[in-house]
């Protein structure tokens, strides 16, 4: 990863009320009772790392999952506090915290804040009730606007919402529909992800059985366009494949990942980059509990990064960018000339349509960013 004294911090909470038909995070419903040891554990893991990381400066933190805001105020107050204590955080840190409508009261959303969060990400995913309960999903948008109001009352103004196109049964208007919800809540910042059917879910069984079908390609990519002009319409332009923001909303965590920074990962699952080794945690809630109840760090997993690694890692995740890559910033960062290093790939992919070259610059173009992982895949 590139070399800075900036990281991103992940925290990772796994615990979940109930798991979404389509989820295949690293999240264990039915599990919460062993909040208070999985805390007092990664307690154990931010003083494992302290030293590791005294000559960096973390400038983003996102509390993610699994589903934070299930598991007590008290124990994200205080996971935060302890990396506070061993860690240099940034005055002007960007904190996010995950969540799901319906489990943000006013008295937990003002111990986020008195913590130090300054961002809240909501899972709306749909606005229409029967596709909330296909999704497997446990609540209504008249929650999900009840959250935003105890959020605002709160005193958050950075609120993002995640939302899902392309699912079976889910027509252009539902979509609209949804948007325009959103709009109409002000919400400065969403994410929009085309459902993706992953092996080991409830909606990956459904569709080895043959009671789940796709939506057509041509519906999936009509939801996108609609969704990026008229986000773009509202004010919310897009940075990145599946983002949306109004300007200085944009989200600084998952850019450190798209910009190649090293970050640290926390808790169970969680992986790290950092100086050039990839590393990630035991999965397991109790396994990675155990690591640390012997004073051991949880990692299972340690991929020392070739030099090629860093320069394919830094084209397909920066060209996930609308801003793209650029030859100047290649070469400080790897001492190579881009344009010479993916000769071949480059008039491939310009010839195609797919990638635009603007002077120093590459970047998708509207059909790339349609066909995206065919561009990734020549820098891989």
């Amino acid at each position: 990863m590139f070399c800075s004294n900036n990281s991103g911090l992940y925290i990772h909470v796994p615990f979940c009320s109930s798991k979404c038909n389509y989820c295949d995070f690293n999240s264990y419903a039915g599990k919460i009772n062993f909040a208070d040891n999985y805390f007092k554990a990664m307690k154990k893991e931010v003083e494992l790392y302290k030293e590791y990381m005294k000559d960096y400066l973390i400038h983003t933190i996102f509390i993610g999952g699994g589903t934070p805001s299930v598991v007590s105020e008290r124990y994200i107050f205080e996971i935060l506090e302890k990396c506070k204590t061993c860690f240099n955080i940034s005055d002007n840190c960007e904190i996010s915290i995950e969540s799901n409508p319906g489990t943000l009261s006013i008295e937990k959303l003002k111990a986020y804040k008195k913590a130090g969060i300054n961002r809240i990400s909501m899972g709306l995913q749909a606005y229409q009730k029967n596709l909330l309960k296909y999704l497997g999903r446990c609540h209504s948008h008249e929650d999900f606007s009840a959250s935003v109001k105890n959020a605002r009352d709160a005193g958050f103004e950075n609120i993002n919402a995640d939302i899902i196109f392309g699912i079976p049964g889910q027509t252009i208007e539902n979509w609209k529909e949804t948007l325009s919800y959103l709009i109409s809540r002000g919400i400065n910042h969403i994410s929009a992800y085309s459902l993706k059917i992953e092996e080991g879910t409830k909606f990956g069984t459904m569709e080895k059985e043959g009671s789940l079908v796709q939506v057509e390609d041509e519906l999936d990519r009509e939801m996108y366009h609609y969704a990026v002009d008229y986000l773009s319409e509202q004010g919310l332009k897009q940075y990145e494949i599946s983002n949306f923001a109004k300007a200085g909303y944009e989200c600084k965590h998952n850019l450190t990942y798209w910009k190649c920074v090293d970050y640290l990962g926390l808790g169970a699952g969680a992986h790290s980059c950092l100086k050039d080794v990839r590393f990630s945690n035991e999965v397991s809630i109790e396994g990675y509990i155990d690591y640390l109840k012997h004073g051991d760090k949880p990692v299972y997993e340690n991929i020392p990064l070739e030099l090629t690694d860093k320069m394919s890692e830094y084209m397909f995740l920066g060209l996930r960018l609308t801003k793209g890559v650029t030859g100047r910033e290649f070469f400080l960062r790897f001492n190579q000339d881009l344009f010479s290093k993916y000769k071949a790939s480059l008039e491939k992919l310009e010839k195609k349509g797919l990638i635009e070259i603007s002077g120093d610059c590459v970047k998708l173009t509207s059909l790339g960013f349609d066909l995206a992982n065919q561009v990734f895949v020549e820098f891989v």
